[in-house]
């Protein structure tokens, strides 16, 4: 793999910012402007991260080795990233059993999810994560694109999910340029086909538990039926749509010479810069070995 044919940017830096959120206060249980429906979404994507995370990071790592040194090193970066927000969310969810919602059975989710994936070949945890990883990036662009998506939230909650997607975005290509190198040598359809099973079943998952997830933390705030699949779908598909207006960015990921950095949007991170200044730590953070 030559890295200068890559989109990813030369002078991309991917910087861990050791921010810790939420943590002078109890967060409210309804933080979300008190709906049920956009607290329970984020809450249950909440739910995935320290575990997720840390699955994202081990699949990655297996094939640092023999990477290129600019990959490697983003790599690291990557790994240090990924090891504070499961930190933070891990944090955050402790927060939001405290106000009163059991996490467990999305808990439990995860788990199952994650332990399908145990004895399989690891280029197949590393296709999985590629996948997902472009999920938490197109969720990322359009949570900062647009201030709909937190309008009304808990500060300290809305800053800690802002943190978060800048850093997806900043790091979105690391697992893809690590898929490229470990199949450099395959067909291009082999890895075509490949990415694009694991993304279509990825994809089905992550809808499917994500969707439960929120319902069921909503049944806690007794909000259940035919009214709760109103309220979720509509936020989710309707306004503000935050699963709508990725669908376009979704479809991007099928197509020939697809790389996540054929959209620089390093705008945004510009724009959280601005509005983070004073809060971000002045220490540098030690990477990940």
């Amino acid at each position: 793999m030559n890295a200068l044919t890559l989109p990813t940017p030369a002078e991309l830096s991917i910087t861990p910012r050791d921010r810790r959120f939420g943590r002078e206060a109890a967060t409210p249980r309804l933080w979300h402007g008190g709906r049920v429906e956009a607290t329970a979404i984020y809450n249950a994507l909440s739910t995935t991260f320290p575990k997720g995370e840390a699955f994202f990071v081990e699949s990655v790592r297996a094939f640092r080795d023999g990477a290129p040194p600019k990959l490697a090193a983003e790599i690291k970066a990557f790994t240090t990233q990924e090891a504070i927000h499961s930190r933070e969310h891990d944090a955050f969810n402790k927060r939001a059993a405290d106000a009163g919602y059991d996490l467990s059975k999305l808990e439990r989710r995860v788990e199952e999810r994650l332990a399908i994936t145990k004895g399989r070949p690891p280029i197949v945890s590393l296709a999985a994560t590629m996948a997902l990883e472009h999920f938490t990036a197109i969720l990322a662009h359009e949570l900062l694109a647009d201030s709909r998506h937190l309008e009304g939230a808990d500060q300290d909650t809305a800053d800690l999910w802002r943190w978060h997607a800048v850093e997806e975005i900043e790091h979105k290509g690391v697992a893809y340029d690590t898929w490229l190198h470990a199949t450099r040598a395959w067909p291009r359809f082999k890895r075509w086909k490949l990415k694009a099973r694991v993304m279509l079943l990825v994809t089905r998952n992550f809808l499917v538990d994500r969707t439960a997830g929120a319902l069921e933390l909503m049944r806690q705030d007794g909000v259940t039926g035919l009214r709760a699949w109103r309220l979720l779908l509509a936020y989710l598909w309707g306004r503000p749509g935050m699963f709508r207006k990725i669908a376009g960015a979704w479809i991007k990921f099928f197509l020939p010479g697809f790389h996540p950095w054929n959209e620089d949007d390093r705008h945004l991170l510009g724009a959280y810069a601005a509005t983070a200044s004073g809060k971000e730590p002045e220490r540098k953070v030690r990477l990940a070995v």
